[in-house]
């Protein structure tokens, strides 16, 4: 085969390394982005931290110098000041430094709280060192599953050879651990965990009537079968009313009060207020990170046209735009936002208006995977809470009238219907869809029961109550 030459001209799009910081910025949340800047400030020697600019704006109306009403291109120039954000405190860097969260007092684990417990009793160090086998063994939920038989043929030989210890003393173990607090840690099921709890009760007829409910018929009465329940426990409507009120009072999991959840810590991005009867949307200052060119460098690397740092001085001005674009692009989209929702702001969630991103995208200018990357992770502080950007979009129900109903606002309908039903007699999804339509909302019944569990609202047998 020949070997020939040929020029093809094609087009192909590549993204300046500008607008991949651009982009990247742009999708980082608060938390992120700060941490973002920070690895910023430490590997750029022409950057660093700024300083406090005057006093935050703490009205809950912004004033005419506030960042709601200033030109973000006040914020730099080509042979400005390279400095971003104005901050929130007026303390030095010690203040900064000082994280109240690392001073706060750390609770014990359960594992610690149960093995306190162990180390009051008067019991041989081997039989103190059984309960602590038994203690590790627990689940979050304070459940011993394996069974005593399993984690005895998982011992050592050479140590049950050595110690002399049988089954028996993890029998007894285990009696022990279940008479710690809390009660009911220590049990094999939830069944077996509220029994304990209903055995430290004063003994009636009641606390009987509720042993046996939750030792023999706990399914049914998770099904709420009140009907087979009565027939299979003898009893009347009061009587298993009060045994099931009884029950409802105890603790299905003994130890959910020790369990590790780690907090997540949310910074709105934006502040919704009510300025002259309007809806209005500010940045939030402290979402604002404080960071800045060092001028006398940067008036030093001019001069010199060029330099080691002359690559450095580029990507700080870089990124100052970049963060510029980042906040421009938020503060449009937020007051795009509130704009098209003031009716939730006003009214509460049966308020919300139909909106998908394709209609801020056209409003604005912008792509819609520009909108779908500052919506993510974004979050909007109003009066009636905090809402995640996305929050606001969402699908669409047509109605009789030839309008839009949200699916947010419809889900609100369900959630009141429902709060409003007769507990004794609740709605079907079948009688909610017929709820909805005399309200003008033809929805189905799929549509219906799909909303109803997204809300993690139970079916109509288990919401049913004597």
């Amino acid at each position: 085969m020949k070997q020939s030459l040929q020029l093809k001209l094609s087009q192909q799009l590549n993204l300046t390394p500008q607008l991949q910081q651009s982009i990247k910025l742009l999708q980082l949340s608060t938390l992120e982005f700060r941490q973002e800047i920070e690895r910023y400030l430490v590997e750029n020697p022409l950057l660093e931290a700024g300083e406090d600019h005057g006093e935050s704006q703490t009205s809950d109306e912004p004033g005419p110098d506030s960042p709601a009403d200033t030109p973000l291109d006040d914020y730099a120039g080509d042979d400005g000041d390279w400095s971003w954000g104005s901050g929130g405190g007026s303390g030095g860097e010690d203040d900064d430094d000082f994280d109240p969260a690392a001073n706060t007092a750390r609770e014990l684990t359960l594992r610690e709280h149960l093995l306190e417990q162990a180390g009051l009793l008067p019991v041989p160090a081997l039989d103190r060192a059984v309960l602590g086998l038994l203690i590790d063994a627990l689940d979050d939920d304070g459940f011993l599953t394996q069974a005593l038989e399993e984690i005895f043929a998982q011992l050592p030989e050479e140590l049950v050879a050595e110690t002399g210890l049988e089954l028996e003393d993890l029998s007894v173990a285990l009696m022990r651990i279940r008479q710690f607090d809390p009660i009911g840690v220590g049990a094999r099921d939830v069944s077996e965990a509220l029994a304990l709890q209903l055995r430290q009760l004063p003994q009636d007829d009641i606390r009987q009537l509720a042993l046996e409910l939750v030792e023999k018929h706990l399914d049914l009465l998770a099904a709420r079968d009140y009907t087979r329940l009565k027939k299979s426990l003898k009893c009347d409507d009061v009587a298993l009313k009060a045994a099931n009120a009884l029950i409802t009072g105890l603790n299905p999991r003994p130890a959910a009060r020790w369990a590790s959840l780690s907090p997540r810590y949310v910074i709105p991005d934006a502040i919704v207020y009510k300025a002259k009867g309007k809806w209005r949307a500010r940045l939030n200052e402290a979402a604002r990170p404080r960071f800045r060119v060092n001028r006398m460098y940067a008036d030093i690397l001019q001069r010199s046209e060029g330099g080691v740092l002359a690559r450095e001085l580029q990507e700080a001005r870089w990124l100052v735009k970049s963060v510029q674009q980042r906040f421009d692009t938020i503060l449009r989209v937020a007051e795009a936002i509130v704009a098209r929702q003031h009716a939730f702001f006003e009214h509460g969630e049966v308020a919300m208006r139909p909106m998908v991103l394709r209609d801020i995208a056209e409003e604005l200018g912008l792509h819609e995977s520009t909108i779908s990357r500052v919506t993510s992770q974004k979050y909007l502080h109003s009066p009636r809470g905090l809402f995640e950007f996305k929050y606001f979009f969402g699908s669409h129900v047509e109605t009789e009238a030839g309008g839009e109903c949200s699916a947010t606002a419809i889900k609100a309908l369900i959630k009141q219907l429902i709060q409003n039903e007769d507990k004794t007699k609740p709605l079907s999804d079948s009688a909610l869809a017929e709820s909805l339509s005399r309200q003008g909302i033809v929805v189905a019944r799929r549509t219906v029961a799909k909303y109803r569990e997204a809300m993690q609202i139970a079916p109509v047998n288990q919401r049913k109550t004597l």
